[in-house]
């Protein structure tokens, strides 16, 4: 009788701590692009299509990564992105080329969408890095295709490091947020500049 009596407590001591994880709220962040679209497009200008910014696996499941060391990777479980990274990095690299001003029309890709050149790119990492100081890191690979000939005409790959000012995964939000712009800023200076150039 006492062993059925230890098993039904240790039971009921199982599915009362299951709970307690169960009812952990699940807090979510998204990054704020820095530059308002403008709705000014330049006449006659080129028109561009940004398509899908790729990610790795671990990047995909919205939970916010971080890295410790050089091989050990992890996420926080109740720290999440309310899109997944790439989809938040195709709308800042949209936003900014819009915001510059120096296109016709820049467009979301998509099968009616036509366009003079294809932005689209490569996000390797968009996380936290403790080793040993706390910082976000940020790797973007970005291209450009002639969309006439379907040829890769310029590259780039950035990565940026920033500061976090603590271990709070607020702060570490904010960091990344200041660090993507950054790099979407200097990518999008980077376009701006190839296409401006005489051909």
């Amino acid at each position: 009788m006492r062993f059925i009596t230890s098993i039904c407590l240790a039971i009921a001591g199982c599915l009362v701590g299951a709970s307690c994880v169960a009812s952990k709220p699940v807090h979510y962040y998204t990054i704020q692009p820095a530059s308002p679209p403008s709705n000014q497009g330049k006449p006659g200008g080129l028109i561009l299509l940004v398509g899908d910014v790729a990610t790795p696996e671990a990047l995909q499941d919205g939970r916010i990564r971080y890295r410790t060391g050089a091989n050990q990777a992890g996420a926080y479980e109740y720290h999440r992105w309310t899109a997944q990274p790439g989809s938040m990095v195709r709308n800042s690299l949209l936003r900014a080329l819009r915001a510059s001003g120096k296109y016709q029309r820049v467009l979301e890709s998509s099968s009616s969408a036509h366009g003079d050149y294809l932005v689209r790119g490569k996000l390797y990492e968009f996380g936290e890095v403790d080793n040993p100081s706390i910082r976000t890191r940020v790797s973007l690979h970005v291209e450009l295709v002639d969309s006439k000939t379907n040829h890769n005409v310029w590259d780039r790959m950035v990565e940026r490091e920033e500061p976090v000012s603590s271990k709070s995964v607020p702060d570490v939000v904010q960091s990344l947020d200041r660090n993507l712009q950054h790099v979407v800023n200097e990518t999008v200076a980077e376009i701006d500049k190839f296409l401006a150039a005489p051909r």
